[in-house]
């Protein structure tokens, strides 16, 4: 902003440098069947995407080109005067770009020759109108009777994308996560659908990141599974596990609840933060649930044995947890160059820490003890065995 207060007039640009090329993060392909169409809703989209804050740079990679004359070809017309489109082609580009196909070889030194048309005979509409072409019988024919010249503006690139006409819209992203950008782009498409036989297709960092996210939520999936399946080999019981498992919704929440805080987004490091929290937060859990089996093997009563093991574990409980988010802030309050990609992450890992550090301390023994009563209920139904009636004869 102060580069164009300074300099009015002028149009700037950033972009990020680094050691490895890389292309503009957001990028969005349109293809349709129709060429002046796409092109129409391309240009539409680019100025919604200039307005966008964060979104620099805005480009499309087909422009108009410099007029040009098209000769439009009547396949009726050139069939009834014995020529043919090949033949039309063939004469027209000789005539007005030249053929080199001869060479002219002098004292050992080889000249390339170009046959074309002469510049006097080649200067406005009309020398292309009435350029003659010669048939197969050797009668002279004007161009204006087989095909139609018009005037156009030719595209500088004729892209494809599925064997239809494409344009690719790219644009940096400066201050802002490209998901962000690109989310309101999506906004803006619901409230304003493309038009029919549009389609949209998403490249470069959206593409990349969308697939991670798959990825990801299926590594959060597994991770889940895996720490089950662990802690059921650990306490040789499949119900215990559970009451650990219930943790890591408590620090989701609080996971979520400090990245709305600080205006951060679910980023692609932000959903690795998640993964390293169902770690850090069970661990809470299974201090927990560990110590009052201890006591329980003991013969202490339940409810009791989670009272202990609640104040008994409460000091490493916090000793790791303050530790963990304090060691994180520095990543969460950065503000240098990338930074942005960090501070999620960080926020995850202390508000999931956080929320787990409150709330399962009386989270999990609450849920402990509903579960040994359900267990000692269902082992009591299992002892007792009904007493058939003896039949007397």
């Amino acid at each position: 902003e102060e580069l164009k207060r300074t300099f009015p007039g002028i149009s700037f640009s950033m972009t990020a440098l680094g050691l490895v090329p890389r292309s503009a993060p957001i990028e969005m392909t349109l293809s349709g069947p129709d060429q002046e169409q796409v092109m129409q809703v391309a240009k539409d989209l680019a100025l919604v995407l200039e307005n966008i804050p964060g979104a620099d740079y805005v480009k499309l990679s087909v422009e108009e080109g410099s007029p040009e004359y098209q000769v439009i070809p009547d396949s009726d017309k050139l069939q009834r005067l014995g020529l043919s489109n090949a033949m039309l082609g063939l004469t027209l580009r000789n005539a007005f770009a030249g053929n080199e196909d001869a060479t002219l070889t002098e004292t050992g030194t080889e000249y390339p020759v170009r046959i074309q048309l002469d510049n006097f005979n080649r200067q406005s509409y009309e020398d292309v109108k009435n350029f003659q072409l010669i048939n197969s019988k050797g009668m002279p024919i004007v161009l204006s009777q087989v095909a139609d010249v018009v005037q156009a503006d030719s595209p500088s690139l004729l892209e494809r994308k599925d064997r239809q006409p494409a344009v690719t819209l790219t644009a940096d992203a400066l201050g802002r996560p490209s998901g962000t950008v690109a989310d309101e782009v999506v906004a803006y498409l619901k409230e304003h659908p493309l038009p029919e036989g549009i389609s949209l297709v998403w490249g470069s960092d959206i593409k990349r990141q969308n697939d991670s996210f798959g990825a990801l939520g299926q590594v959060l999936l597994i991770s889940f599974l895996l720490i089950y399946l662990i802690m059921v080999a650990l306490y040789d019981s499949f119900v215990y596990p559970f009451v650990v498992l219930f943790s890591i919704p408590v620090a989701v929440i609080g996971a979520m609840l400090a990245l709305n805080l600080t205006m951060n987004n679910l980023s692609l490091f932000a959903l690795l933060g998640l993964i390293m929290l169902m770690g850090l937060v069970a661990k809470n859990a299974i201090l927990i649930v560990d110590f009052a089996n201890q006591l329980k093997e003991k013969g202490i009563q339940t409810r009791e044995a989670l009272i202990e093991a609640g104040k008994g574990r409460m000091r490493p409980i916090l000793m790791t947890t303050l530790s963990m988010a304090i060691g994180m802030l520095p990543i969460a309050l950065a503000s240098g160059t990338g930074s942005e990609w960090k501070n999620g992450l960080a926020w995850v890992i202390i508000g999931g820490l956080i929320s787990s550090l409150i709330l399962t301390v009386y989270l999990v023994p609450m849920v402990y003890e509903s579960v040994d009563r359900l267990k000692d209920k269902f082992q009591k139904r299992k002892k007792i065995q009904p007493i058939s009636p003896v039949s007397s004869d």
